[in-house]
């Protein structure tokens, strides 16, 4: 039996989320949902979707249609509580794009809506499905880099300028992911500063992008109820201004410090992401035709105090081929059928993310002040 899936969301992310899913034997995407028709057009001419499929501008319609079991969501992040949602509370099974929600709070009421329904969430975290990840964490387990020291990320290019979120909520969550599996542990503590060039405060950014108005920030009153909420969404982040330029720092338990470098307006494309040891640098760098690398080197201290580079080598580290959203949505798939948890990127661990992402925001606030992590409540 074929799953069938409608797809929120026809942008860029979503056209990738139907393109995959078409060729998935185990799948049917039964209807596309957009608000712009002329992004339904383009998709489906695009991607050569069959008539069958149903084309919509409004959500409420295709999540009651009684051959959709399951849901991918690929629209605005302060759009993703609201949808996630109402689709659970329909009986549906869910996969949201990054981050599951703005707000920590929420994010652990949809996994626990998602368990009283007996559904799956799974988020797509990209990152944690690609193959130097995976490899990465062995080549970091067997002690080859000797006595870790500390991390260093840059994600930059210029664009893609969001409206919705700044580029912390837009970039950080990847290498976050990244640092937390290779590492094995949770952060306990995060700093975080930035900088506003675009979307500033005055409502005259540069180049004529307008800043969107702030979101109201807080828990709804007492009474209100889950179904009110779905009617009526908050934003949980106040964006204005919206942070073009973000820099992190991330404290783990045993010390360990990773710092990333995030922005969006940078015309230096970077995705380089490097654990270093005494005896060695784990390098993660997407743009290199062999992104694994293991940079080897470490000194030897001489007689007279000086400091030698000795054992210096590089080490490509070999990966399979594959796109790692095509095993995010393979998982997804077998997660629906079997009715159980992604053991990679379920729910719980989407909300554990957005509580980090929450306490960046936090410390970005004000200043850069250090926000220690609470422990996640399930």
């Amino acid at each position: 039996m074929k799953t069938g899936i409608a797809v929120l969301g026809a942008g860029r992310w979503g056209v990738h989320l139907i393109r995959n899913f078409l060729a998935l034997p185990q799948a049917r995407v039964v209807a596309v949902v957009d608000p712009h028709p002329e992004r339904l057009a383009a998709c489906r001419e695009r991607l050569g979707l069959d008539e069958s499929v149903y084309l919509a501008t409004d959500w409420e319609s295709a999540i009651q249609m009684a051959d959709v079991e399951a849901v991918a969501i690929a629209t605005p992040a302060a759009t993703h509580y609201t949808l996630i949602a109402a689709a659970l509370q329909q009986g549906l099974h869910v996969l949201a794009e990054k981050p599951l929600t703005l707000d920590a709070a929420e994010a652990l009421e949809l996994c626990r809506l998602a368990e009283q329904q007996q559904r799956q969430l799974m988020v797509d975290h990209t990152y944690l499905f690609h193959p130097a990840v995976a490899r990465g964490k062995e080549v970091i387990q067997s002690g080859i880099l000797g006595n870790l020291r500390y991390g260093y990320a840059s994600r930059t290019h210029l664009g893609p300028v969001r409206s919705d979120v700044d580029a912390l909520w837009d970039l950080a969550v990847h290498d976050i992911n990244i640092f937390n599996t290779w590492l094995g542990q949770m952060p306990f503590q995060v700093q975080a500063t930035g900088r506003v060039w675009l979307q500033g405060e005055s409502g005259s950014p540069e180049f004529g992008v307008q800043s969107p108005q702030s979101g109201e920030s807080g828990r709804g009153e007492g009474g209100e109820t889950l179904q009110s909420k779905i009617q009526n969404p908050k934003s949980k982040i106040e964006q204005s201004p919206i942070s073009d330029l973000v820099m992190i720092t991330l404290t783990y338990p045993d010390g360990f410090q990773a710092f990333i470098h995030l922005c969006w307006l940078n015309p230096d494309k970077q995705r380089r992401l490097s654990v270093v040891g005494n005896k060695g640098t784990l390098i993660f760098d997407e743009l290199q035709p062999t992104p694994l690398t293991i940079q080897k080197g470490y000194f030897e201290l001489g007689s007279a105090g000086d400091y030698t580079p000795t054992g210096l080598s590089r080490e490509v580290i070999e990966l399979k081929s594959q796109e790692p959203l095509a095993q995010v949505c393979d998982r997804f798939l077998s997660s629906v059928r079997q009715n159980t948890p992604d053991q990679i990127s379920s729910g719980w661990v989407g909300a554990t993310l957005v509580q980090i992402l929450c306490c960046c925001q936090q410390s970005l606030q004000q200043g850069g002040i250090p926000v220690k992590i609470p422990p996640a409540t399930t």
